[in-house]
């Protein structure tokens, strides 16, 4: 019978380091380099100025020339960005709230036309600002694969002495071979023509342990080698690499990705083409049939103020901005508006492996004597040989043998003497005379573990095997009840399982997929076809969201409606692709963040709801009986604000998680 062993130090300390996202700027030093932030705030200041000059029955010339300064301040970029929209024979809302508020200006409702520049320059600003805000915490570098090599002039078997020189990895060429030192980054696609050595492959493949690699095996560009030296012969030019593809299928899926707009966008040109038309009309049959001018003229303008798109652009922008910042005070960098009403469509859920549902680094969870032996012995010589090595295994040995009571007697256990890496094998050292040897089992489960999944290493005294410890990649905490609460959203209104994405091997994640509750299982992918299984499943209308942090992931974090990245451990790749980033790695912030959208979405229905309902009425009334200027420009401000408030209940912090 097995147990499992338990490590003592947190869960949360299992994988160690990690990145630490330097801290944001504040949102004020934000504000004061945009552009669009910096005039909607003049914008505000001189609005604001100039009102209780109006009430205070101040100069009429005085107020006018503020509020005046205050719509040039506020309209000239929207007008700007409207004017060249127009050459481009696109009609966009910018341009007709600007006309919207000179002709309120026009006839003399200069406090309209101020308060309509006011709110849409407002707007305009929170958005950049929420945008700026979301790059600056997610500023990185992509360091994929190394920037130079060691070049062997005269490959091996060529009768000559080798020399070295070193040369940029972008030039290396098919036949090239190369020197792979230890702790160095492979160069190139290649296969191993010298040397024995592990490679941990963690960032393109997803495995969790390095792997071994001798003659004849194929490593790949940025994967880092381990203790033994390699010599590689290149099988791929840099541009057709693993991670030249990487990168190339990522560009591909954003460009693809960057096409999709929000609602109120693919709608906006149509609506402002019919209000412009609609104005026209109510102006010019009336003149036509005999109306006199300046009513007539009154009554076209009043109906394009009501008309005007000042409400249903904040039934869609406070919900969402609202959401985003609600979603970063939980840890959860939201990109931007257009992400956050995406997150809600989300019908399947795929996470990685390896740093996404694991910890990225193994666990002890058996150890198998061999009879005579205990294990307390087992661990305890295991430990003594690894405490010298750097290998994630020798990590979680030593970890596992620090247990609190052995640390009252001692320090723990001691370390051996004599230490030496065996390249590709294992390690090992002298403990009180006696050699000591940690190397990686030849077969899965060795004796008596059978049925079970991870890796396995023989420990040996002086060449004789005294047992086998089982280790396997530590699941994060959180993982069971964030697969559980995704499945909720998902599967249960959908109908669409939650899946498991890995480049590990079937059983593995098999194992991680039972312990997780995960029922639709991929093993074995590489990177491209990791994207062709979301690709396959957002050609047949399902938006899926899919979470990872390596390399490996990129494509598929680009291919799927919405990627999320782990940020803690997160590759470069995967925080630039990634629509969201998750700072602290905490895996119930993705069907949390999910819910919020959802919320908000419902939020931007009823706005909608609210928004049309005033336009109706007062359009209605405007064309139907004579609707009075200042009434008219209550209802249409008094409808922005009943929106503008509704949208911003998601800034309350029972919106997280409700």
């Amino acid at each position: 019978m097995t147990s499992t062993l338990t490590d003592p130090r947190p869960a949360a300390d299992v994988r160690p380091g990690g990145r630490v996202l330097a801290e944001p700027p504040s949102l004020l030093a934000t504000g004061v380099r945009l552009p669009e932030v910096r005039w909607a705030a003049l914008a505000l200041l001189l609005f604001l100025v100039a009102w209780p000059l109006q009430l205070a029955g101040a100069p009429a010339p005085l107020w006018w020339g503020l509020y005046l300064a205050c719509c040039v301040a506020g309209g000239w970029e929207p007008a700007w960005a409207g004017t060249t929209a127009l050459r481009e024979r696109t009609l966009d809302v910018d341009l007709l709230m600007i006309v919207a508020a000179i002709a309120a200006a026009s006839i003399g409702q200069v406090f309209d036309g101020a308060l309509l520049i006011v709110i849409f320059a407002t707007s305009g600003a929170l958005e950049a600002l929420v945008t700026q805000r979301t790059a600056d915490s997610v500023t990185s570098l992509l360091t994929l694969a190394p920037e130079r090599a060691t070049l062997l002039v005269n490959g091996p078997g060529g009768g000559a002495r080798e020399r070295e020189r070193e040369v940029d990895a972008a030039d290396l060429a098919v036949d090239h071979v190369i020197l792979v030192r230890p702790g160095e980054r492979v160069g190139g696609d290649g296969v191993v023509v010298d040397g024995v050595s592990e490679v941990d492959q963690a960032a393109v493949t997803g495995e969790s342990v390095p792997v071994r690699r001798e003659v004849g095996d194929e490593v790949l560009s940025g994967t880092v080698n381990g203790t033994g030296a390699l010599t590689v012969r290149v099988t791929r030019a840099a541009s057709d690499s693993v991670i030249a593809r990487v990168v190339a299928l990522v560009s591909e899926a954003s460009r693809t990705k960057a096409a999709r707009q929000l609602f109120i966008e693919r709608v906006e040109q149509r609506y402002s083409l019919g209000v412009v038309v609609a104005t026209l009309l109510v102006f010019t049959v009336p003149l036509a049939l005999g109306q006199e001018f300046r009513p007539t003229l009154l009554r076209a303008i009043t109906f394009m103020i009501v008309a005007s798109p000042c409400a249903v652009v904040l039934s869609t922008m406070p919900p969402l901005l609202a959401a985003i910042a609600n979603a970063g005070r939980h840890g959860v960098l939201v990109k931007s508006a257009t992400v956050m009403e995406r997150l809600g469509r989300t019908q399947v859920v795929a996470f990685d492996k390896t740093g996404t549902l694991t910890q990225g680094a193994p666990e002890v969870v058996d150890v198998l004597p061999v009879s005579g032996r205990s294990r307390d012995e087992v661990l305890r010589l295991a430990a003594a040989v690894e405490r010298h090595s750097e290998h994630p295994l020798g990590r979680a040995l030593v970890r596992a043998a620090d247990t609190p009571a052995e640390q009252d007697d001692d320090e723990g256990p001691r370390a051996a003497e004599d230490f030496r890496a065996l390249p590709g094998r294992g390690v090992e050292g002298v403990l009180d005379g006696r050699r000591v040897q940690v190397l990686q089992a030849a077969d899965r489960g060795g004796e008596g573990g059978e049925g079970l999944v991870g890796t396995v290493v023989d420990v040996l005294l002086d060449g004789e095997r005294v047992g086998s410890v089982v280790l396997r990649d530590a699941l994060r905490p959180d993982a069971p009840d964030a697969v559980a609460r995704t499945r909720a959203l998902t599967e249960d209104v959908h109908g669409h399982p939650v899946h498991l994405l890995t480049g590990d091997d079937a059983a593995t994640a098999a194992d991680v997929a039972a312990r997780t509750g995960i029922t639709a299982v991929h093993a074995h992918l590489l990177p491209e076809q990791k994207a062709a299984v979301v690709a396959d499943l957002e050609r047949r209308g399902v938006p899926v969201m899919v979470v990872g942090d390596g390399v490996n992931d990129a494509p598929a974090l680009a291919a799927a409606s919405t990627g999320v990245a782990m940020g803690r451990h997160g590759s470069d790749l995967a925080l630039e692709t990634a629509d969201l980033v998750v700072i602290r790695d905490e895996l119930t912030a993705v069907p949390a963040v999910v819910a919020l959208s959802r919320r908000a979405h419902r939020l931007v229905v009823a706005n909608l709801v609210i928004a049309a309902a005033f336009i109706v009425t007062l359009v209605t009334w405007d064309l139907v009986g004579a609707l009075p200027l200042p009434l008219a420009v209550a209802g249409h401000e008094g409808s922005t604000v009943v929106v503008a408030l509704n949208g911003l209940r998601l800034l309350r912090r029972g919106a997280w998680g409700a």
